[in-house]
């Protein structure tokens, strides 16, 4: 059966308009046609097949399950927090002081016979504490004795002994007890020194001193408290 003029002229007219307001289609029309053709010239690439979608850099979280992780509990806190920090050490110690007359003496010596655990202290202090009220410790020369000699006899000008008994109240227990109360307030009950590397940190020309404000021999005791760090 003839095909209709009239139809395939329309047709035409039709193909004619579209590609010409519509050129893009006319490469979608014919890339059926050349697909073989470019498949033998070797000029088409297969995209790469994806298992899963990606955007523009990286897959999406979800394809991937978070990974499995222990309960984070307070005994895994409290060890990661004991390797973090180092192991803090306190001791204490009570000894009696020798038995030492009327005067300021150097201790420094027998302070460290007496707390051999000092050398097992990284870093730290030492605090002395002496239990008395009439006497005192003190941080000083450590060279010159005159100084010590010195240091009484300035003491006994602040706080003199009351002959006439009109300086103090309180004379029960000899004329030398008032004021080795006042001296002893002056002066202090109690040194701290740092402890450095197994030592105490003191200066060159620094030592403890034990300040005796008796006349008589007295019987005298140090209560040592040690805070710090071990030695690893």
């Amino acid at each position: 059966m003839p095909f209709d003029t009239n139809l395939r002229n329309t047709v035409i007219f039709l193909v004619i308009f579209i590609l010409a307001f519509f050129p893009s289609l006319f490469h979608i029309l014919l890339k059926p046609l050349l697909l073989p053709l470019e498949y033998l010239s070797g000029t088409v690439t297969r995209e790469p097949y994806q298992l899963v979608p990606t955007c523009a850099c990286c897959p999406p979280a979800s394809c991937y399950p978070p990974p499995a992780t222990a309960p984070y509990t307070a005994a895994k806190a409290k060890e990661k927090q004991h390797q973090q920090q180092p192991e803090m050490a306190w001791s204490q110690k009570h000894f009696a002081l020798p038995s030492k007359g009327r005067g300021s003496h150097l201790i420094t010596d027998y302070i460290i016979q007496q707390l051999p655990e000092i050398k097992t202290y990284q870093v730290g202090l030492l605090h002395l504490f002496v239990q008395h009220t009439s006497c005192a410790l003190s941080l000083n020369e450590n060279y010159d004795s005159d100084v010590r000699a010195d240091m009484s006899e300035a003491l006994d000008r602040l706080a003199p002994e009351d002959r006439k008994g009109d300086l103090y109240r309180h004379s029960a227990e000899g004329l030398d007890d008032m004021p080795a109360h006042v001296k002893s307030s002056l002066v202090g009950a109690s040194v701290t020194v740092p402890i450095s590397n197994g030592a105490l940190a003191t200066g060159t020309w620094q030592g403890v001193w034990f300040l005796e404000f008796r006349d008589g021999r007295q019987s005298r005791r140090v209560v040592a408290t040690i805070q710090g760090e071990k030695k690893g």
